[in-house]
Order: C-alpha cells, then structure tokens, then sequence
C-alpha cells in the first residue's frame, strides 16, 4: 500500500513557475513508477508526465514538452513536477500517482493516487 499527498499548487501569473511535490510512504518507493496528472473542471484525466523507479525513463505529454521537469528523490521518497512557462490551458487539479512496474501512460494504469492539488493559471 503506497500513500500520496501533493503539495505546492497555487495561483500563478501566466507565464510563471510552480513546483509541486508529492511525498509517498512506505519503503519501496524506488519499486514504483510516479506519474502526475491532471484533470481540468469538465474534461477527463489527463496524463502529464512520468519517471520510472530507477529514474532513467521519463515520458512527458505533448502539452508539456519542454516547459515540465519530473524528477524524483528515492531517498526522500518523493517525486516532483518543475513547470515552467504556465499557461492559462495548464490550469488543472494535479494528481500524483504510483504504480508497480514500467511507465505507462493511462489513469486506469495506476493504483494508487494522492488527493490532489489546485494550479490555477491567471492571464
């Protein structure tokens, strides 16, 4: 059992940087695989970014691509998203998710989430 808690979500000018956090319990946080979400009022879960447990594969979405950094620290058994260049589009309650095993990309892949927490992107 892995549990998740989120923390770092604001309100950001347009154009601005966050840094969210996500701190797991349990000893073998390296053995998982930490994914961020999103979800934005009427629209589906969407899928962000991700790191695998050894921290040599990462896989980012499209929307993303070069303004996100996930990393991770497995002796603090926390993982973290750099977002830079917000947009007013990025605006969105952010999940943090683990499963077992490789990288992949859909909600229903992961077991395990954190309560989330509110970016709100002002223009």
């Amino acid at each position: 059992q892995v549990q998740l808690v989120e923390s770092g979500g604001g309100l950001v000018q347009a154009g601005g940087s966050l840094r969210l956090s996500c701190a797991a319990s349990g000893r073998t946080f390296s053995r998982y695989t930490m994914g961020w979400f999103r979800q934005a009022p009427g629209k589906g879960r969407e899928f962000v970014m991700a790191i695998d447990g050894t921290r040599t594969r990462t896989y980012y979405s499209d929307s993303v691509k070069g303004r996100f950094t996930i990393s991770r620290d497995n002796a603090k058994n926390t993982v973290f998203l750099q977002m830079n260049s917000l947009k007013p589009e990025d605006t969105a309650v952010y999940y943090c998710a683990a499963r077992e095993g490789r990288v992949l990309t859909g909600p229903r892949d992961y077991n395990y989430w954190g309560q989330g927490t509110q970016v709100t992107v002002s223009s």
